[in-house]
């Protein structure tokens, strides 16, 4: 789950600072949730 959750939130930031920094770290955040539910479902498919 950490990785995922780091993964989309460089991501995020990434994409969010072609606007500005207030978007990077809005989108950031938006995608290191986003990517702590993915990592939960991969877990919870593959491991369980």
């Amino acid at each position: 789950m950490t990785f995922a959750s780091t993964v989309t939130s460089m991501i995020g930031w990434w994409i969010g600072d072609l606007f500005s920094t207030t978007w990077a770290f809005i989108l950031s955040f938006i995608a290191s949730f986003y990517g702590i539910y993915l990592g939960w479902k991969f877990n919870r498919d593959h491991f369980e």
